[in-house]
């Protein structure tokens, strides 16, 4: 036999013990009011009603799923990708309920294990607004989910969570020896520290008996007081003149060098991510007994991007056994936030 339920205003009200027990009880659904009443919110009725749980009167006349769904649409603000959300999780045994206590975050489970917030294909991820809520949810021990509703109405869910990225790679002290920087890349032609770079900390790639550094690690191997760089005319060239000569053609060599010297510094290997859509790929241990763990894509504060560009980003990922995480610098700070691909 079906429930029965009442509409009064923005809510629906069920009375029967019985009904009320089934509910809430068992599927963890609505809310208890006086005189045990149980009160659901809109939301929660049209999926009711659209499984055919439910049947729903006001004023005794009969309430129809599109007109439920007409008042439920009024009130709730990105109604459908809600309801999508909801039902789709809710028919996969998670028993998740509105969450109103945050502007950004639309659900939680019964359980409290996790947080979701739910979004249209269409929506832009920004990176800040993002940060700041995974970093609230993970201080109270839960995990950040994202349902994102393609046009067609299926959903792809991640996960979203501050990656505390390490590795066991120490850093070398090195003679210091003399390069030449060729356009967009620096070469060294001293075989001999060329082979020490390149194999105590996977620098470069090899040039003839030398090596070549990408703009990055040659400006990183600068500071560190490893390599001189010349001009081919022999002219000495500094860090500052260094980071003049390419801004124009990588406007974002400052942002991308803060995360390499972050990166190495917490021990990893960092090369080039071309390869995969990001900027760098990263080693915690060395490429001869590890494939490279992590693709890291460099973004400054107050980045937005569309979830396609999301979506394409962690399924490159995934498809070579990679983690994805981006690097959001905002001035000094460095937070590494990654997206992994999520079955609820």
């Amino acid at each position: 036999m079906q429930i029965t339920a009442e509409l009064l205003e923005n809510k629906v009200i069920i009375k029967k013990p019985k009904d009320v027990g089934r509910l809430y009880n068992k599927s963890h659904i609505g809310k208890i009011i006086s005189g045990n009443n149980l009160e659901l919110d809109l939301l929660e009725a049209v999926f009711l009603l659209g499984e055919g749980k439910i049947l729903i009167f006001k004023n005794k006349k009969k309430i129809d799923f599109e007109k439920l769904t007409k008042i439920a649409a009024k009130k709730i603000s990105e109604f459908e990708v809600k309801y999508h959300a909801f039902k789709d999780l809710r028919n996969r045994g998670h028993a998740i309920k509105l969450y109103d206590k945050e502007k950004n975050i639309n659900f939680y489970n019964f359980n409290q294990t996790f947080f979701l917030s739910s979004y249209s294909e269409r929506d832009l991820l920004e990176i800040d607004e993002a940060t700041k809520l995974v970093k609230k949810i993970e201080k109270k021990n839960k995990e950040f989910w994202l349902g994102i509703l393609d046009e067609e109405g299926d959903l792809t869910y991640y996960n979203m969570s501050i990656l505390d990225i390490k590795g066991k790679n120490k850093e070398h002290s090195y003679e210091k020896t003399k390069s030449i920087l060729l356009k967009d890349r620096v070469v060294i032609f001293d075989k001999k520290a060329s082979e020490k770079l390149h194999e105590k900390e996977f620098f470069g790639k090899p040039f003839g008996e030398g090596l070549q550094l990408s703009i990055v690690e040659a400006i990183y191997l600068q500071e560190k007081n490893v390599i001189e760089i010349y001009s081919v005319d022999d002219k000495r060239i500094t860090k500052e003149d260094l980071l003049k000569l390419v801004k124009d053609q990588q406007p974002d060599i400052i942002l991308r060098y803060y995360v390499f010297k972050d990166l190495k510094k917490r021990g990893l290997l960092v090369k080039t991510g071309f390869k995969f859509g990001a900027h760098f790929r990263a080693y915690s241990k060395k490429p001869g007994d590890t494939h490279a763990e992590y693709l890291v894509h460099v973004v400054s504060k107050g980045f937005k991007s569309t979830w396609a560009e999301i979506s394409r980003a962690v399924r490159l990922a995934h498809s070579v056994n990679k983690e994805i995480a981006f690097a959001k610098v905002d001035k000094t700070k460095i937070d590494y936030i990654k997206f992994g691909r999520l079955r609820p």
